[in-house]
């Protein structure tokens, strides 16, 4: 039977996954490092090498974060309005918000945006029909400029044409889509999650110097964490369920959750700005190598308790991320950083982000899944007793799961299920679905 081969080029590892066509049984896994110094094909070379002996895939889907991903600034209107709702929006869409501007842009403003050396702007403001003059003062700003990367327009409707004629007037690269807040309380995420994504994959996937002529450019079809929401809403799918996914990583720990709104969330929207159901928070500070320290000032914050020899360690993994663990005491520290890192970001997933709105509604979520290489890696006790913490975490703010089982994406394949959703719709459900078979996290 013919296969397609999934791969992740990541910052530091490459990762690929060889799927069976069309029943989506999973053939075999391969890791190599990234050769970001030579060519990332490399790699993906070398991982496609190493599965060879399987069977040669008639197909070769990739997404990437190397090179940093894809380094996002917003700028909209009110920073609790639109550019909050164009922040959630960039997260969902696989990107890292380097960057965020509220209302009419100064030369100040202009010159920060810069600095952050994005790879895209996300232009928003007003809902539709609302205020109009921030957002054609900024497109002008924009158009005037010497931010040379390309935009993406997703505000007020009503005079997208005026802005698209701006922007052109300086020969601006840009797309438009439709508006991320179109009303008050309403989020609208999935035009403008497809336009940063095809902006992406035109203008930033070949900007970066990853590789030189060898296809990369051809066979990448999203950024990484783009790909792995879009493998949690398969995942969400087939279980039926809300799904939340805790991915605890060397730089950041990543927070995926899939929610179908029930009772009054279904109908009311008493937030602002809005609720995104499909939603990936990103906490930069929480990491188990190059943020290890974020970790231990995090749990000081959050009032965790966390061993001084945990500390120690996150001192010592800091100044040296490529430190494997070997002994019983690396792996007891390993798993406090972990646990505190995963409780956090979960914590700060699901708080509101005001003391007047309500948290997001985890307590229905059916199925916790963990990811990174901690997770991964690690042995079955400490896999468990991570998740645990999380699903245990009744202190913090947010609305704990009822009755969540729990598991680890040991295989790494919920970036492949994301990779094949629409291309081969039934193989990404088919491999998701023996994710959502796994026995509970270590049992």
């Amino acid at each position: 039977m013919p296969a397609v081969l999934c791969v992740d080029v990541g910052s530091t590892f490459t990762k690929g996954v060889l799927v069976e066509l069309p029943g989506g049984a999973l053939i075999g896994t391969a890791t190599s490092p990234t050769t970001v110094g030579t060519d990332v094909m490399d790699g993906v070379d070398a991982v496609r090498a190493g599965l060879a002996a399987h069977r040669e895939p008639q197909e070769v889907l990739i997404c990437s974060s190397a090179g940093g991903g894809l380094r996002l600034a917003v700028v909209g209107y009110e920073a609790e309005v639109t550019a909050e709702a164009g922040h959630r929006v960039g997260l969902s869409a696989g990107g890292r918000v380097v960057h965020v501007s509220s209302g009419p842009m100064t030369t100040d403003d202009v010159t920060a945006l810069r600095g952050a050396r994005p790879d895209l702007v996300l232009l928003v403001g007003g809902t539709d029909g609302g205020n109009a003059d921030v957002l054609l003062h900024n497109a002008d700003r924009l158009a005037r400029s010497r931010v040379a990367v390309p935009l993406v327009v997703a505000g007020n409707a009503e005079v997208a044409p005026a802005v698209s004629a701006l922007l052109a007037g300086t020969g601006r690269r840009f797309v438009v889509a439709d508006n991320v807040l179109p009303r008050i309380g309403v989020v609208a995420p999935a035009a403008a999650r497809s336009a940063i994504r095809d902006a992406f994959l035109r203008h930033v996937i070949g900007g970066k110097g990853l590789s030189r002529g060898r296809g990369f450019r051809d066979l990448v079809r999203a950024a990484t964490p783009d790909a792995v929401l879009r493998g949690v809403e398969v995942l969400a799918d087939v279980v039926g369920r809300d799904v939340l996914v805790v991915d605890v990583g060397g730089a950041t720990t990543d927070v995926y959750s899939v929610i179908t709104p029930q009772g009054e969330d279904a109908t009311v929207h008493r937030e602002v700005v809005g609720t995104l159901w499909h939603a990936r928070t990103v906490e930069g500070d929480l990491g188990m190598r190059w943020n290890a320290e974020g970790i231990v000032e995090a749990a000081r914050r959050e009032r965790l308790p966390l061993p001084l020899a945990a500390a120690e360690y996150a001192g010592r993994v800091a100044v040296d991320p490529g430190y494997l663990a070997v002994s019983d005491a690396d792996w007891r520290a390993e798993q406090w950083l972990a646990e505190t890192a995963a409780v956090v970001a979960v914590r700060r997933h699901g708080r509101p982000p005001h003391s007047w709105e309500r948290p997001r509604p985890l307590e229905h979520v059916a199925l916790v899944v963990g990811s990174g290489g901690v997770l991964r890696h690690a042995p079955d006790g400490l896999r468990s007793r991570v998740l645990r913490r999380v699903t245990d975490d009744h202190g913090g703010g947010w609305r704990v799961p009822d009755s969540a089982r729990t598991c680890v994406d040991t295989a790494y394949v919920l970036f492949a299920v994301g990779l094949l959703a629409d291309r081969h719709p039934g193989a990404a459900s088919a491999l998701a679905a023996t994710l959502s078979a796994t026995p509970r996290s270590g049992t």
